[in-house]
């Protein structure tokens, strides 16, 4: 059987970069995306802005902080979106084996590909070409036989990068590979392998596959194969949507009920919007609370039927917020919804959407 060819392409500060673009005169300049207010976050930094730490996720207070010269921009949604189906489009050209992660990275199976391109490299290359030809903005691509591998070659060498792992050299490439790197290591489980002395890839590989699952359940296998340079996952072109959500953070603290209240009744009415535009069906509702010290919990009911309608959510929602308790001394900072398919909740978790702008999540 040959070898898969697999490529992961990732937009560099898409979103920035498009505004950079519109708008010349943020050239060169540290630009953030999102909301200018206290409670704002970071869609996406220009790599200006990143040398001064900048990053998506990190509070705008933060990162105005960080860099005093930063030039904040309200985001478009719906824009980027739409620039975002024209790649999508260059990437049909090539294949239509590709696996959409968000808005802004995909991959792309290009083993047997539509202009019988021998070599993966030379049609990542191309596909790099023509977005920077045709939509002036820039990409990173990584390349291999596998998603793990592809998606640790683009960030390799961003922005507007090439990086090819080859089979040969895949294990070598792994061994200096920090953990921290590896698809799948976040802060939490980076922390307990560091405690367990494990900080490459090598010696992730020394780890034994029994032990490996003690510590982590099922995500142990993941790993063990990983630092093995396996990953048998297929490019999957349709995935299943499980869930709809939306949440609000407030830009203060609400504990007054009737304010509450009135907040789960907007959160609904958005919450019906999402539902009727993508023709989403799900029984199960779940309400997110946040409170103003970051704890947060989630509760959630199933129905015999479809929720689709605020007059069908929203006496579920309140039934849902009588098991949350708030008070002035235990505010809450964020609230959110969600419909799902009914089933393990531990399966289905919500794919939650912030209300101001969206952000998709790997």
């Amino acid at each position: 059987m040959a070898e898969r060819k697999i490529i992961h392409i990732d937009m560099d500060a898409f979103f920035a970069s498009i505004e950079q673009r519109d708008h010349p005169e943020l050239k060169g300049l540290p630009v953030a995306v999102g909301h200018d207010s206290a409670r704002g976050v970071v869609a996406t930094a220009s790599y200006e802005a990143r040398k001064y730490g900048v990053h998506s996720a990190m509070s705008m207070v933060t990162a105005k902080r960080l860099c005093p010269n930063l030039v904040i921009v309200e985001g478009h949604r719906e824009y980027y979106s739409q620039i975002s189906q024209e790649i999508r489009n260059i990437f049909h050209e090539y294949t239509d084996l590709i696996e959409p992660i968000s808005i802004d990275e995909a991959f792309l199976d290009v083993t047997v590909n539509k202009k019988d391109i021998p070599l993966a490299d030379d049609i990542a290359k191309a596909i790099k070409k023509e977005i920077k030809e045709k939509l002036h903005l820039t990409a990173s691509a990584g390349v291999s036989y596998n998603k793990f591998l592809a998606k640790i070659a683009s960030d390799y060498r961003k922005p507007d990068g090439l990086c090819t792992i080859h089979p040969a050299k895949a294990l070598d490439f792994i061994a200096q590979l920090p953990v921290e790197k590896f698809w799948g290591v976040g802060s939490r489980t980076a922390e307990i392998m560091h405690s367990m002395g494990v900080f490459t890839g090598s010696q992730l590989r020394a780890c034994s596959l029994k032990h490996l699952n003690e510590v982590f359940g099922k995500a142990g296998t993941v790993f063990y194969h990983f630092a093995r340079g396996i990953d048998d996952r297929p490019v999957v072109t349709y995935r299943e949507r499980k869930s709809v959500g939306c949440e609000r953070t407030f830009p203060e603290n609400i504990s007054l009920k009737s304010t509450v209240i009135i907040e789960l009744y907007h959160t609904v009415l958005e919450l019906q919007d999402r539902l009727e535009k993508s023709k989403f069906e799900g029984r199960t509702l779940t309400l997110k609370i946040k409170y103003g010290d970051f704890i947060q919990i989630t509760r959630s009911l199933t129905q015999g039927k479809i929720l689709k309608t605020k007059e069908e959510i929203l006496p579920l929602a309140k039934s849902l917020l009588r098991q949350v308790n708030y008070d002035a001394s235990h505010p809450i900072r964020l609230m959110g919804l969600a419909v799902s398919k009914s089933g393990d909740p531990e399966n289905e978790k919500p794919e939650w959407k912030e209300l101001d702008i969206v952000f998709d999540d790997w």
